[in-house]
């Protein structure tokens, strides 16, 4: 039986995720888990992360689990979702934090004229909330079945700011394009929330779940 294991470290949306993954994958055991022995040994790695990112990183390195993940990214699927995505990353400017720095590049916050008020336009709000379309830039396995340009479900204030365009394999518009995908060898990340995103979130978790990178 496929063993798929959900990093609780106290800063995730876990059981959201927990009851999409068992609808997806009913042949699967899914255990929402702190122990790293679990993680390390379960078949794929799902890394949640909601919250400001400073408090995640200190909650992943207290629960002993910041060598785990390091280690999982290098030999089985990992899933990373919302900040799960940002933490992936080498620096958040919230909090001006260090991440795990698997992945090229850096999260900002959303910025610019579109956020300022100005007399020839509203200002878009802060965080993000709400259904937005998700092109896909490249073509990935968990695409699979879901229409270019779906729309999935964001809450957030920062988003990661690529250093090697190789990696994102989606994009999102609000105030200005933004990678919202990204993805390299068993590793593939998203800022939405597939689990409050109706089918086609339903869809990425299955494709997840069917993943042999």
């Amino acid at each position: 039986m496929t063993v798929i294991a959900i990093v609780d470290y106290g800063m995730g949306n876990y059981h959201s995720v927990e009851r999409a993954l068992r609808h997806v994958a009913p042949e699967a055991e899914v255990r929402l888990t702190g122990d790293a022995a679990v993680i390390r040994n379960a078949d794929r790695v799902v890394l949640p992360g909601q919250g400001a990112m400073a408090d995640c990183m200190r909650t992943l390195e207290e629960a002993g689990l910041r060598e785990v993940m390091l280690n999982v990214a290098q030999n089985k699927p990992l899933l990373g979702v919302c900040v799960g995505e940002q933490m992936l990353f080498a620096r958040s400017e919230e909090g001006d934090t260090d991440c795990l720095n698997l992945l090229p590049g850096e999260v900002l916050h959303f910025a610019g004229a579109a956020f300022e008020a100005s007399a020839g336009h509203e200002r878009l709000k802060i965080p993000h909330m709400g259904w937005n379309g998700v092109r896909q830039t490249q073509s990935h396995p968990l695409w699979a079945g879901i229409a270019d340009n779906a729309p999935f479900y964001f809450v957030h204030s920062y988003h990661v700011v690529v250093a090697d365009p190789s990696v994102s394999v989606g994009e999102a518009d609000y105030g200005y394009p933004f990678t919202c995908a990204v993805a390299r060898d068993n590793i593939f990340a998203v800022q939405f929330h597939p689990e409050k995103s109706a089918q086609d979130g339903l869809r990425l978790y299955r494709n997840f779940v069917d993943w042999n990178p």
